[in-house]
């Protein structure tokens, strides 16, 4: 196998297990991945590298720590009841592979909907690769970090993305707040999608009111005359 040698390939021997190496390996090997560099977003349940494919295009490599001991009790809801997901293994590892695959689908039909989401590249086993957000290894900022210009068009453009995600896509973020939007290109990018669920799902009408309330808590702070929630809701599910 040929491995391509540096400073952050030997960091990333020191941080993860032989079968996480192997897959991003096999990446290196089929040109999905050209180059890797260091952590741009670290977390309890996963690590973002920034990378290049070999047109120079950004990436980003989201890794699953499948040693995560919070994993299992905090993604099983979301993934009993998706049909997508019926026959799936109760342990760990196979749990946080399964999650992998669950981000990649949801991104999948998110971008296929016309949903502005990091377009998905590849996954394999708890390695996923998808296009970066942001230039030159820096994330662009989610709206947490920084207030946007017209906070009313950003409402509007997000709701657009609720009703095709819901319509169109068939699912439910399930997570929405100003943590997991970015703001790039003076668009909205919805991130973080790996708990969206199925309209199926039987916490989807749930989440959609949760999401409903976040987006709403936020924006109307910053002055935005914001829908109420029951007349947001029936606008997205129609």
């Amino acid at each position: 196998m040929k491995e391509k040698r540096s400073e952050e390939y030997e960091v990333l021997e020191e941080v993860f297990d032989r079968s996480t190496l192997m897959t991003i390996y096999d990446f290196l090997n089929k040109g999905v991945i050209d180059e890797i560099h260091g952590v741009v977003k670290a977390g309890k349940e996963s690590r973002i590298y920034w990378a290049k494919d070999k047109a120079g295009n950004e990436l980003a490599v989201k890794i699953y720590l499948t040693v995560s001991a919070e994993f299992k009790r905090g993604k099983l809801p979301y993934i009993e009841a998706d049909p997508r997901f019926k026959r799936i293994k109760r342990d760990t590892r196979s749990l946080v592979f399964a999650w992998a695959q669950k981000e990649f689908k949801n991104l999948e039909q998110a971008y296929a909907a016309k949903v502005r989401v990091p377009k998905p590249v590849a996954v394999k086993n708890n390695v996923l690769v998808m296009e970066f957000i942001g230039k030159n290894g820096v994330n662009a900022p989610s709206l947490k970090d920084v207030s946007p210009r017209n906070p009313t068009r950003i409402y509007r453009i997000l709701l657009t993305y609720l009703k095709r995600l819901y319509r169109k896509a068939g699912l439910v973020h399930g997570d929405l707040s100003e943590y997991n939007i970015m703001v790039w290109r003076g668009l909205p990018v919805l991130f973080d999608v790996s708990q969206a669920v199925p309209l199926e799902h039987p916490m989807a009408d749930m989440l959609l009111r949760r999401d409903l309330r976040n987006i709403n808590r936020y924006f109307s702070k910053l002055g935005v005359e914001v829908l109420p929630e029951d007349e947001l809701y029936r606008r997205i599910t129609g």
